[in-house]
């Protein structure tokens, strides 16, 4: 790559991306540890107070449609970050498609607007007995708490208990799931490629998008191809194939890109060699026959298992290795605190992907339970199923699409008792088209009026 090309290429917003940085985050200190806890953040209410941890597509949809139905309430989100930044559509941004302002809002504009109050800071407690939240600026109360906190990786298989390796994984080959540093450390290092392989690696489990690895191979591949780069895209999964949308992704490489993708099913990583820049794999042969195998790479994105936020565990709430959010089906209200609601990505034991419309749709039906609650109306008698809808750009202008409708049904638990159980229903589009690559920019602006007004 030349000097003239590179320097082209990162024009396209490096620099002002580096506004996006941080997330939601949660340490465990006691108010001797940190004074700030024993200050309060706010006078007490003269109503109720609901408090959401989290600003993403789901805490911030939820305080809209809280403060609209209980407009008595006081809503207060608390959030780490201080730029909103999206991660549907961030793999157009790592291509050079669309323009970082297309991803970013500010937190200021749509509190104001709607009525709740929004602070940055960072949760470092939840105690549910005394209903506070303590955080890095002073403690708050609730009374109703509501906890919309996301991700956070878990990189135990691939380097045990070497936390300092883990995050030198994460730095440098950025798995690019939460918004901020990830995101702009990927662009980079796809912006300075010369070539070679750029190995993309699909989470094992639960994960945050689940077509999100798939649609970034065929991002970095589309951007390879318009700017003449010689390399090829590895994309390691551990299932047996693509899913969701696994045909059309699979046609897009095969058509499109048939000498610069390389996808390789049944593959898990077991480990990375930072030092040797080498993936290692153990892939699984159709005969069930194992063998490990040692992918070099120039560059790569490593996706490693997800786990919820470890907000949902300070709040007591969560269950099983991960963590994720233990409800009550078919609501989002905590088993072990009926005052306590998980929404998004966090959310566990659902047939739900783990994508922005879902959050979206879960923040909208929680609104509604929350401020029925405050105003002392019946729980939800017929709780309304959130719907998923997602896109995925395979090149500049055309997409695939799936979308996700819920029902609940009768069922039997083990033991014969009569039990509801939600079940889903996808309807796929494989069919590439540039409709569908437009209806995905108009879905999203969209959500962003839904959620900050414009």
């Amino acid at each position: 790559m030349n000097q003239s090309r590179r320097d082209l290429l990162k024009a396209s917003g490096i620099g002002a991306a580096a506004l996006a940085l941080g997330g939601v985050a949660a340490t465990s200190a006691s108010a001797a540890e940190n004074p700030a806890a024993a200050t309060e953040l706010l006078p007490k209410p003269t109503g109720k107070r609901v408090v959401i941890v989290g600003g993403g597509w789901g805490g911030l949809t939820a305080a809209r449609y809280i403060k609209k139905e209980a407009p008595e309430a006081e809503v207060v989100v608390l959030e780490k970050r201080d730029v909103f930044v999206s991660c549907p559509i961030s793999n157009e941004w790592l291509a050079g498609e669309i323009p970082l302002d297309f991803l970013t809002r500010d937190y200021f504009t749509a509190a104001k607007n709607y009525g709740y109050k929004m602070i940055q800071t960072t949760v470092t407690g939840i105690d549910r007995a005394s209903r506070t939240v303590s955080t890095t600026t002073g403690s708050i109360g609730y009374d109703y708490l509501l906890l919309s906190p996301g991700i956070a990786y878990d990189y135990t298989k691939w380097f045990g208990n070497d936390t300092l390796a883990a995050e030198r994984c994460r730095q440098e080959c950025p798995p690019a799931l939460m918004s901020g540093s990830e995101h702009v450390a990927l662009k980079k290092m796809l912006e300075d490629f010369e070539g070679g392989n750029f190995v993309i690696s699909v989470p094992d489990g639960p994960y945050r998008c689940p077509p999100a690895p798939y649609e970034r191979a065929a991002m970095v591949a589309h951007y390879f191809k318009k700017n003449g780069i010689e390399g090829k895209v590895i994309i390691l999964d551990p299932k047996g194939k693509p899913a969701p949308k696994g045909p059309g992704f699979l046609a897009a490489y095969k058509e499109l890109y048939p000498d610069i993708v390389e996808y390789r099913p049944s593959s898990l990583v077991k480990t990375v060699d930072l030092d040797k820049k080498e993936v290692v794999v153990t892939v699984t042969h159709p005969d069930d026959r194992t063998e490990e195998v040692r992918i070099p790479y120039a560059a790569a994105n490593l996706m490693p298992v997800n786990k919820a936020s470890e907000i949902v565990a300070m709040a007591g709430v969560s269950t099983g290795k991960a963590g994720w959010g233990m409800m009550n089906s078919p609501t989002f209200q905590s088993k072990a605190d009926e005052r306590v609601f998980v929404i998004g990505d966090a959310v566990g034991g659902y047939p739900y992907p783990k994508s922005g419309a879902i959050a979206n749709s879960q923040g909208r039906i929680v609104a509604t339970h929350i401020a029925g609650l405050i105003q002392g109306r019946p729980a939800l008698a017929n709780m309304t199923l959130p719907d998923n809808i997602c896109y995925s750009m395979v090149n500049g202008e055309e997409a695939i699409s799936i979308g996700v409708t819920f029902s609940l049904m009768d069922d039997k638990d083990v033991n014969g008792n009569d039990i509801k159980v939600i079940k889903p229903k996808m309807t796929e589009n494989n069919t590439r088209s540039t409709a569908l690559g437009k209806t995905t920019h108009e879905w999203y602006k969209g959500m962003m009026r839904d959620i900050f007004g414009s």
